[in-house]
Order: structure tokens, then sequence, then C-alpha cells
């Protein structure tokens, strides 16, 4: 029998910091970077700086969404050997440590080569909590809405500041786990530049998206850039500005790994506006 327990971990959690008032931080790291080996601690400093889910990235060759620091990150994981099977086990071996949520966060093609079913399986078997695939939109998502439900995974859809109203409704009706507002029409890492009309789009999006957490990301840096773009949502998510942060640590040949590791709780915990 399906176990169920994955879907309530993410939903729980995103419920439980709605009604304390406090808006989710979800962290990505590329699995794989800055090496295969430095993974796992990177991904438990995340927790240990406060994220409130972890997104997972599966390093793919060609990142439609992305910006240079995640291209460069799964460049660097693709050729440091990182493949489906090898992400599938740091996301077991996360499970094993931590019971924070985690997401895969990815591109179909190689899900599509997985095997759907089977890619859902395999991460409801090793621990993961929901899934999002930035390039399957609404109208083709059918069969991948119900292999993640049949696994218990929670699934996730974009928005971005050109969606129209009527779509804002259906991606609310299609996800289980949140709407996930892409701050700027763009890629990752992308300067906010003069957020008013960025403020407008997610208070046009809290009106529409209303069965789902809506979360904000895409070019958020700073806790000052967190606090600004989720006064209209239920939490934020940063990814490209740990990337950085993550390589500089590593290119310094004076650091130890704890240090490293150290550095990047505190760097995870300064984004919080609460902190």
């Amino acid at each position: 029998m399906m176990d169920t327990t994955t879907t309530n971990r993410l939903t729980s959690h995103l419920a439980d910091c709605i009604a304390r008032g406090r808006k989710a931080m979800g962290i990505f790291l590329t699995d794989g970077f800055p090496t295969q080996q430095a993974t796992d601690g990177l991904l438990d400093a995340i927790v240990a700086g406060g994220a409130d889910f972890v997104e997972l990235g599966m390093p793919f060759s060609d990142p439609l969404a992305e910006g240079l620091p995640i291209q460069h990150a799964s460049d660097v994981a693709l050729r440091g050997g990182v493949t489906m099977q090898s992400t599938l086990e740091t996301a077991r071996r996360f499970r094993e440590r931590n019971d924070t949520p985690l997401l895969l966060m990815g591109y179909v093609n190689p899900v599509l080569r997985y095997g759907l079913s089977n890619f859902c399986r395999d991460c409801a078997s090793v621990g993961v909590d929901g899934l999002i695939l930035p390039d399957v939109p609404p109208e083709e998502s059918a069969q991948l809405e119900s292999a993640a439900a049949d696994n218990g995974l929670a699934t996730v859809f974009l928005a971005a500041p050109n969606t129209p109203d009527a779509r804002l409704l259906r991606l609310d009706a299609l996800a289980t786990g949140f709407v996930y507002a892409v701050s700027v029409a763009g890629i990752t890492g992308a300067e906010l530049g003069d957020t008013s009309p960025v403020e407008r789009y997610l208070e046009r999006a809290r009106q529409h998206v209303t069965q789902n957490p809506l979360l904000v990301g895409f070019g958020i840096r700073t806790a000052d850039d967190a606090a600004r773009l989720s006064q209209s949502t239920d939490g934020f998510i940063v990814g490209s500005a740990l990337i950085r942060h993550v390589e500089a640590l590593f290119e310094d040949d004076t650091l130890a790994d704890k240090d490293r590791y150290a550095r990047t709780a505190d760097f995870v915990r300064a984004l919080h506006p609460d902190s």
C-alpha cells in the first residue's frame, strides 16, 4: 500500500507556517554541486539554517528556466557524474537524517526517459514529498498528476507575471503542494529592479490562488527581498543566491568543510525576514 506520509509532510508543514504567521522559506540546491561529496553536508546546513523545505535540483543539460548560476551548477554536477539514480540516493540519505519536506526540481525529459510512473514510485520510496517540473504546462500535466497522486507526491505549478487570471485559477486547481509565483518573466538569478510591478502581480495572484499556499521565487537574494516580495504570499524560495554563496565558499581553500557548512547555515538563516 502506498505510504501517504510524504504528502502530509509538505502540506502539513506549510499549513503550520501559515497558521503561525511565518513565511515559509524554501531553499534550492543542485544535487552534486559543488561536489557529490559536499551535497549531504550542504543539505544538512540548509536545514540547520531554518529552511521550511528543500528543493533538490536534478541536474539537466538544458535547464530552460535557469540563469547562469544554476546552469553552471548543473554542468558541474553532470561532469561530476550525477545521475537520476544518484539524486534519488541523495534524497534517500537526506530522509534518513531529516524530517524537513523535500521536493525534487528539474525538467521532464530525464523523467520521461526514466519512466514517469517508475520515477514517482521511486521518489516516494526514498521519502521525496513533491515535484516541481517547470516545463510541464497544465495542458500536458494529466499523466504527471496521476502518477504523482498514485504515489502520494505533491505537485507544484508555476505562474508568471503575464499569467492571466483564468490560468491562475487553473494552476491553483491542479496544484497539490503550492503555486510557485515566478517573480519575473525571465530566468532564475535575474535582477529584481523595481519591484512595484512584481508586488502588484503578486497581489493579483493572491486573489486567485486560494486553495494552495502561494510562494514567490526567482531573484530573491536577501531578507529584504524576501520580506518585500512575500507580503502577498505565504513564503519565498531562494536558489541562485545560495549557489553563488556555496561556490565562493568552496573556492576558498583556507576553509575546512565544517566551516563551509556552518557559513551556509548562517547564510540561509539570514535570508528569513524574521531572523
